[in-house]
Order: C-alpha cells, then structure tokens, then sequence
C-alpha cells in the first residue's frame, strides 16, 4: 500500500450550527463544502470534516487526541483567539523545539497551535 497524501480529518459535534459558527468565525477556517450533517473545512493542507453521527445513529464523542494546527506565531495567535473568548487548557508550552497552546472546540474536540522553531535532529528546518 502507499498512502498519497490524507484527504482529512474528522471531529464529531453535536450542533452543526454551532461548529460551523467556532471554525469559521472564531478560527477563519475557509468552508470547502457543506451538507446536511457535515462541513468541510480548509485547515492548511487538510480537510477537517466536522460531523453530527447522530445522523446515522451513531453515538457522540469528542476526539481528546487533537489536532495540530500550525500557525506562525502561538503566542499572537493565542492572544487573538483568547480575545474572541476562545479559554486554552494550560499555559503554553515550550518543549525545547515547539511552542504549543491547546483548546477546546464546543464539543470538547482539542485543538493545539504549534509552531516548530528547532531544526530537526537530521538539520531540516521546521
């Protein structure tokens, strides 16, 4: 098998309006497509697929694994969404390599900023 490339990602909501409203609003996401259970969202490269399972009868559940979210700077991009209400779980993190800031969706979904600022063991760069 070779995996080409992932087509996306998916997080379970249990109000569609109201995902919509968090991800495009508060987090800019730009809307790809949207159907009567689901919304597909531009993250970088990735299509995050927010998704009511209540639809096809299947019980709710939020993904507490998250989802990383590159951005160029987590310190002004925290402060930008703490002042649109967003609340983080922690202080940022500063791991030696990465910064990196989590929160949470309405539904309990954990997002993560991080950006990268040390090289790779192998000399790329982040």
């Amino acid at each position: 098998m070779r995996v080409e490339r992932v087509d996306f990602v998916s997080f379970l909501t249990t109000d569609l309006v109201r995902a919509k409203r968090f991800y495009t609003e508060l987090l800019g996401l730009e809307v790809e497509s949207e159907g009567e259970h689901d919304i597909e969202l531009r993250a970088g490269q990735v299509t995050l697929d927010i998704f009511d399972p209540s639809s096809i009868g299947q019980p709710f559940a939020p993904s507490p694994a998250g989802l990383s979210l590159r951005v160029p700077d987590v310190l002004a991009a925290r402060a930008e969404l703490e002042a649109r209400g967003v609340e983080f779980d922690s202080d940022t993190v500063d791991t030696g390599a990465c910064h990196m800031a989590s929160f949470r969706d309405p539904d309990g979904n954990v997002l993560i900023l991080h950006r990268r600022y040390a090289p790779h063991e192998d000399g790329r760069e982040p």
